[in-house]
This record gives C-alpha cells, sequence and structure tokens, in this order.
C-alpha cells in the first residue's frame, strides 16, 4: 500500500463560517476524517504548513513546502497538498520550478466549497488527489480538481465558483478520473534529469497590465521598484506608440543595471508572438526581449521568480533557462525567425 504525506496549507477546502465569512479552520487530520475510505487504497500521514486562506499566499510558503516536500521526499510514495483555488495555479506552477524532475507525485488540489458542507466538491477532489498519487505512472507537479488532472505549469482558475474552476491552459489535461479509473490522455514523459530542489525565490517581479492610454510614466516608476516587469500586452504582443518614447528610454537606463522585461499577452489561449505586427516586432529584436509565447502567466511568474534567484547576473543565462521546457510549461518559442 501507497504511503501518502497530506500537507494541509488551508483554504476553502479547510474553512468554515465564524461570524465575518469563512476562514480556514479545519486542520489535515481533520480534513481526512470526511474521506475515510481513501484508507482503503493508501496510508496518508499529514503535516499542517500553515491554515491561510490563499489570497495571503506568498513566496515565503512556497518555499517553506519546497523545503518539506524536500524533506520528507524519501519517506513517502508521493505528496497531496491542499490549497485554497485563489492562488492555487501560482503554488502548482511555482513548485513545478522548485522541485523539478520527481519521479513521485505532487499532487495540489482544494475545493469550492467547505469540506464540511452539503454538496461539496472537496470530498471527490481529495479522495481524486489521493487516488492519482497512489498510482504508479504519476509523477512531477500536477493540479487535480474536478476529475481533471492538470500539469502544474498549465492549470488557470476560469470560474470563481463553479466545481469546474481550473483549465489547462495551451495543453491537453493529463488525465481523467472517473470511478475510481485514471484515464490518460498524456502518457508519461521521460523525465529530464536527476530530482532536483530550488527552496529560495526573488520576488522582485511585477505584472504591468497595458490598458488603452495607459501613463508611459508607469515604467520608470516600476523599474526603480523591480528588477522584471512582465508585461501583459494585447493579442499577439506589441508596444503601443504612445508608450514608445518613455519604453526605449527606460529600458536604456535600467538594462545595464540588469533590469529587463518579458512580454506576454492578456489573452488566454494561443500564446504571443512580437514577430508578427510592427508594434511589436521591432522593439523586441532592439531589446532582444524574452516572450511568454503559450505559457501562462503563473508560470511565467514563478519561473522568473526562480532565474532571478539563480542568475542574477547574467540575462543571457536567464534567457536560455527561461525557454527550457519544464513540466510541460512551453511547447515553442519563436525565436529569431525559426520555431523551436
Amino acid at each position: 500500500m501507497k504511503k501518502i504525506l497530506l500537507i494541509g496549507t488551508g483554504g476553502t477546502i479547510a474553512s468554515r463560517q465564524l461570524g465575518e465569512g469563512l476562514s480556514p479552520a479545519l486542520s489535515a487530520p481533520e480534513l481526512l476524517r470526511y474521506v475515510p475510505d481513501v484508507r482503503s487504497f493508501c496510508e496518508v500521514e499529514v503535516l499542517q504548513l500553515c491554515n491561510i486562506d490563499s489570497t495571503n499566499m506568498e513566496p515565503s510558503i512556497w518555499c517553506a513546502l519546497a523545503a518539506a516536500i524536500r524533506e520528507h521526499y524519501d519517506r513517502y510514495d508521493g505528496f497531496v497538498v491542499t490549497h485554497g483555488t485563489d492562488t492555487m495555479a501560482y503554488t502548482s506552477a511555482a513548485l513545478s520550478y522548485m522541485v523539478q524532475n520527481s519521479r513521485k507525485p505532487i499532487v495540489i488540489t482544494g475545493s469550492q466549497k467547505p469540506i464540511d458542507t452539503d454538496g461539496t466538491d472537496a470530498k471527490p477532489n481529495l479522495r481524486d488527489s489521493l487516488f492519482y498519487a497512489c498510482d504508479g505512472l504519476s509523477e512531477d507537479v500536477s493540479l487535480v480538481f474536478d476529475g481533471n488532472v492538470i500539469a502544474g505549469t498549465r492549470a488557470k482558475k476560469m470560474m470563481a465558483r463553479s466545481f469546474n474552476a481550473f483549465y489547462s491552459v495551451n495543453f491537453p489535461v493529463l488525465a481523467r478520473i472517473q470511478d475510481h479509473h485514471i484515464i490518460r490522455y498524456i502518457p508519461p514523459s521521460p523525465l529530464r534529469g536527476p530530482l532536483s530542489f530550488q527552496e529560495e525565490l526573488s520576488d522582485s517581479v511585477c505584472v504591468m497590465k497595458l490598458i488603452p492610454g495607459a501613463r508611459p510614466e508607469m515604467l520608470g516608476y516600476l523599474f526603480e521598484n523591480y528588477d522584471c516587469i512582465v508585461m501583459e500586452s494585447f493579442g499577439v504582443g506589441g508596444i503601443p506608440e504612445r508608450m514608445l518614447e518613455k519604453f526605449y528610454l527606460e529600458m536604456g537606463r535600467w538594462r545595464e543595471k540588469g533590469k529587463f522585461i518579458v512580454m506576454a499577452t492578456q489573452v488566454v489561449n494561443e500564446g504571443s508572438n512580437m514577430e508578427i505586427y510592427q508594434v511589436g516586432q521591432k522593439v523586441k529584436q532592439d531589446f532582444k526581449l524574452i516572450e511568454a509565447y503559450d505559457m501562462t502567466l503563473e508560470a511565467t511568474i514563478t519561473k522568473l521568480m526562480l532565474l532571478l534567484k539563480r542568475y542574477p547576473s547574467s540575462y543571457e543565462k536567464l534567457r536560455r533557462e527561461f525557454y527550457r521546457e519544464v513540466n510541460h510549461d512551453i511547447l515553442c518559442a519563436f525565436e529569431e525567425g525559426s520555431l523551436r
């Protein structure tokens, strides 16, 4: 029988009504009492890392979570993390980069309703996650929700209250869990290297979302306070004409200090490609900008947090590693006119 470590972090799944709205109150051992049947297919031990609303999730907790998995890695066959849904996609992406090439499954799950309420989705989600973590073909970091198994770097919360809250963006779901069966759509791929952990992240990453008429002066402020700006542009990507002069001025001023911009798109599906339109092509070439392409925003941000910590003074190394695929996070990059 497989031995699984259940790591509790709080979230809706562990919440109760405490008078001023839902708030995490149940511990990981208490969650298990609502799914007693899982004892028939696995042995579960628990670790309560924290008990927070996932709105309060932050990189320091991701670091503690990665450290806990490293510390207990040899003692268990798999790991299940219970988590709030609002930042769950960020956590699943962050763990994908902080724990790479894991032959053992690391599963993130939660629910839209607390586990002690009628009609909750918490019980099937927790049961499915433990079941998936016990399967011999399961590996690496994934998010399990509403029967879907999603690569940790491809998950995005798309529904605020519905049970089918998470979608896999620009990549198929890995599997479906139905009636105690795992239906795999994507076969496990050979892991590309030895197991590795990184338990430090940079928090010097921010997001600038372009809107029509955005003030160019924002760039100076953001560069002053952050080392990396992820700029969410429109469509396949570009810089508005009214912002170009300031963009060139600030990029010239700050890139000598190791600060840079990564271009992304506000469009959820299909990704960016700045080579297509004049508003994007020249500025990308002039500054050799990194582009997120088909990556989710959550994966883009957390990957940059890790790489900024690992390569604080080498843009070229960071750029190269950004385009290295980790846990299905990026399918292709149109670099220097060639499809990779």
